[in-house]
């Protein structure tokens, strides 16, 4: 008797864990005696109907894995016009491999795949979702961190410890941009845990569209603290999505803007803190301040490291999840894991009825977990324009006391 198939697909960008996943599965499929494929290049080889792209997975080629970073299966995007056209091709094609079972690894839009295969395949494929973004911006139960966030915040951490060493080391300032399309987590996480002296998310620039200009006058704020206490250096880090927010003439005017496969700006390749730097540096050079900034954006050094142990362990969790979801019957679910027990979300759970498209996290700028980061950040507030302070700090940034107030006091409520 033939054995029933598996099959494994990866889609999105990289995150540190996938290959705990595709271990996870793959050896609890086989132990079931099930039999295991994987999809080499993701749905784009689907799409083109790349019979060599389809490798057998036993246990042996998987049982080292899930400590590497990357994934054995690589993984690919495209656009919706591809994905349109090329979909019977991949139903032809998971036919003709006889696919019982389809496990997808990916962000939202392998999710919205594995929403549309298990749809049109009418119950003839079972479809589980595991979720991985380092964004960590998936509506998880309990608020659990989606996969590869929690690697992905260790090695920016490490990176940030020594920039902060450098800074202080030269008296220079850095500006450092880290991914998060929709959402400020990552970019909050490594500040926060490294100690940044400013770090700026999306999603404290509520009501209406974002300028340069005040992104520009609260790092300049920093600035002048910290000069005016007798610091010469310090590291500001910008979440990428404030370009998003940003706009898109005043942007276009900076940046010559590209779009990724799915029709997206690509935010990992506009360079907020060269943008940013010069619009500080000119600023501070007007009024005869002079100091060295440096830009550079940390993202792809994080996607395909290696993961630390907390997050071998929850994909090994999610890998088996999944194929004891598949086995058990189950169909048409993202797995998750919420306080200690697997729990599938439905995907008709995980949509927005309002956009049809997965539901997004942001980060709560009312919940204590970002008031403590931003308790410790170096900014402009309300007392530093009391008198007796403001003084210090409009001699030091080189203006008036009222033409310093004037100039800063909006940023402070």
């Amino acid at each position: 008797m033939k054995k029933e198939v598996l099959a494994i697909v990866v889609g999105g960008g990289p995150a540190p864990g996938i290959n705990g996943v595709i271990s996870a599965a793959t050896i609890e499929a086989i132990n079931e005696g099930k039999e295991v494929i994987g999809i080499i290049g993701g749905f784009k080889s689907l799409f083109a109907g790349d019979r060599k792209s389809v490798v057998p997975l036993c246990i042996e080629d998987v049982s080292r894995i899930h400590t590497t970073g990357g994934s054995i299966l690589r993984t690919s995007r495209d656009t919706m016009d591809v994905a349109r056209k090329g979909f019977p091709t991949l139903q032809q094609m998971l036919k003709a491999l006889k696919v019982r079972y389809l496990i997808t690894i990916g962000g939202d839009g392998t999710a919205f795949m594995a929403r549309w295969i298990e749809s049109e395949s009418r119950g003839r494929i079972s479809v589980v979702h595991v979720p991985k973004t380092i964004d960590n911006d998936l509506l998880l139960p309990g608020g659990r961190s989606s996969f590869g966030y929690h690697t992905a915040r260790h090695w920016g951490v490490e990176i940030l410890k020594n920039i902060m060493e450098d800074a202080r080391t030269t008296g220079r300032w850095y500006f450092i941009t880290t991914m998060g399309r929709n959402a400020g987590h990552l970019a909050l996480g490594i500040g926060k845990a490294a100690g940044a002296t400013i770090t700026l998310i999306p999603e404290e620039f509520t009501g209406g569209m974002l300028h340069f200009q005040k992104i520009t006058d609260i790092i300049e704020g920093s600035i002048i603290k910290r000069l005016a206490n007798g610091k010469d250096h310090g590291v500001v880090v910008l979440a990428e999505g404030i370009a998003a927010k940003v706009d898109e003439e005043e942007l276009r005017a900076c940046e010559d803007i590209k779009c990724d496969e799915l029709g997206r700006m690509r935010l990992s390749e506009i360079q907020l803190g060269r943008i940013i730097s010069n619009n500080v540096r000119r600023s501070l050079e007007a009024r005869g301040l002079r100091m060295t900034i440096v830009h550079k954006t940390i993202g792809y050094e994080l996607r395909a490291a290696d993961p630390i142990p907390y997050d071998i362990e929850y994909t090994r969790d999610l890998g088996y999840g999944a194929v004891r979801f598949l086995l058990n019957g189950g169909t048409g679910a993202m797995i998750t894991l919420d306080e200690g027990r697997l729990r599938p979300v439905s995907f008709v759970e995980m949509v927005d009825p309002t956009t049809g498209k997965t539901k997004v996290r942001l980060v709560d700028i009312t919940a204590e977990a970002y008031e403590v980061g931003r308790k410790y950040m170096i900014r402009l507030e309300k007392e530093d324009f009391a008198p007796g302070t403001v003084e210090m700090l409009a001699q030091t940034a080189g203006l008036s006391v009222p033409d310093f107030v004037q100039r800063f006091s909006y940023l402070a409520g």
